[in-house]
């Protein structure tokens, strides 16, 4: 059973709001507010699938629901309700992370299928946390001694900073394990988490590999390809045996490191990135 808040100043509107959804589907379960304050409390005590959330409202505007939404359970898709005057503001909400915006008054194949939409989304949302969590069992830290414990206080420590990270250790003590597991704990979680073997890729190709190479940059370059930095962006990019990576490879991580830039092989052109190193 979907749960769906309508926050809503007027009466009449939310009655039609509500009305229509239940007369759609019975597995809809339906709540009101009556202005964007309450609408807030509502959404901190409680979970909901979907908001549809009206624009000029008293105590609290709709985008302010939204914002303060978005930072404490961005995962409920909002539908903003918009009168004519309200059309570019509803627009911009979009940019804010809302889902989808009506008129007023609504129309009513408009808002079944956007409604529609916003769930299938968030279900699709939620497949895709189940899944992550599934992901991150295969590198599962398992121990309860001392040493294990004050390796998972200092990730602990680490992870949610962008600090770059050097793990050390020995073959097989599980230094890939660490490195997913900064990965995991971190604000990039959601983002990309790329992985470089340096010692397996041969020297002439290193550059390449992590940068990426213009067409006819050298003799197999037979289009442009983007390298692991740009797949790594806002992301997460993990350096194996980094000690293995040639010199001229290094110069260019440097720059990447100082600079957040980085440009592909056979090209000047700059390219930036927002990329977290372990190593």
């Amino acid at each position: 059973m979907s749960k769906i808040l309508v926050i809503e100043d007027e009466a009449a509107i939310r009655r039609v709001l509500i009305k229509i959804l239940t007369e759609e589907n019975d597995q809809y379960e339906l709540e009101e507010a009556e202005d964007g304050q309450k609408g807030l409390e509502m959404i901190k005590k409680n979970d909901y699938d979907l908001a549809l959330c009206d624009i000029k409202m008293p105590k609290m505007d709709g985008v302010e629901v939204l914002q303060a939404s978005r930072k404490i359970k961005p995962e409920i898709p909002f539908i903003m309700i918009s009168g004519h005057g309200d059309l570019d503001t509803a627009v911009n909400t979009m940019r804010l992370g809302a889902f989808d915006y009506i008129s007023k008054p609504p129309d009513l194949n408009r808002l079944l299928t956007t409604v529609r939409n916003a769930l299938d989304r968030k279900e699709l949302v939620v497949e895709n946390k189940i899944l992550k969590k599934k992901v991150s069992k295969n590198y599962e830290m398992i121990g309860e001694s001392p040493e294990i414990k004050n390796i998972k206080e200092i990730i602990d420590k680490v992870a949610p900073t962008d600090a770059r990270v050097l793990i050390t250790g020995s073959n097989g003590t599980g230094k890939e394990l660490v490195a997913h597991w900064i990965h995991q704990k971190s604000e990039r979680s959601s983002a990309p988490f790329i992985e470089v073997n340096c010692a397996a890729i041969p020297s002439e190709l290193i550059e390449s590999e992590l940068f990426g190479h213009v067409k006819g940059a050298f003799t197999s370059a037979i289009k442009d390809r983007a390298g692991k930095f740009e797949a790594a962006n806002k992301g997460t990019i993990f350096l194996d045996e980094i000690g293995d990576m040639s010199l001229s490879a290094q110069a260019k991580v440097l720059r990447a490191l100082q600079e957040n830039k980085i440009s592909r092989v056979g090209s000047d052109k700059d390219i930036n990135v927002d990329v977290r190193v372990v190593a």
